[in-house]
């Protein structure tokens, strides 16, 4: 599985890629870019997101963005709208959680500290399959 990491925390990002590709056959690429979000994504080469909230310095087209902004941009264009993608974020309570989904069109959430890496690493499976079944051409 191709997995598209965008983290503003490069300690925590090298630490999650190296932790799931331990666990199994993953590709995990990282990124805090927006630019470089959207150029992955529209690579093909994508299977599923995993997107920070925060991403303090963000800009995409001179405007400061958040990882749910980013989030709704790529849900919003042909090109990418067929890739899963689940917020991770430790900032989010229970009950914000569902507004958050709805606003970023994202669909998934996960919690951090991230404690369970095979846990998360089902759930994204769980997505990529569902999308491969709703869109047999990806």
């Amino acid at each position: 599985m191709n997995i598209l990491l965008v983290e503003d925390n490069n300690m925590l990002a090298e630490t999650t890629a190296i932790l799931i590709q331990s666990i199994g056959d993953h590709q995990v690429y990282i990124t805090d870019e927006p630019k470089e979000v959207f150029q992955q994504c529209q690579s093909g080469n994508v299977d599923v997101v995993m997107m920070d909230v925060n991403l303090p310095g963000a800009q995409w087209e001179g405007k400061s963005v958040s990882g749910a902004d980013l989030s709704r941009l790529l849900k919003t264009q042909p090109q990418t709208e067929k890739i899963p993608i689940i917020l991770v974020t430790a900032y989010a309570l229970v009950n914000e959680q569902q507004s958050l989904l709805e606003l970023s069109k994202a669909d998934s959430f996960y919690a951090k500290p991230i404690l369970d890496f095979e846990s998360l690493l089902e759930k994204l499976k769980r997505l990529v399959k569902k999308y491969r079944i709703q869109s047999p051409s990806h």
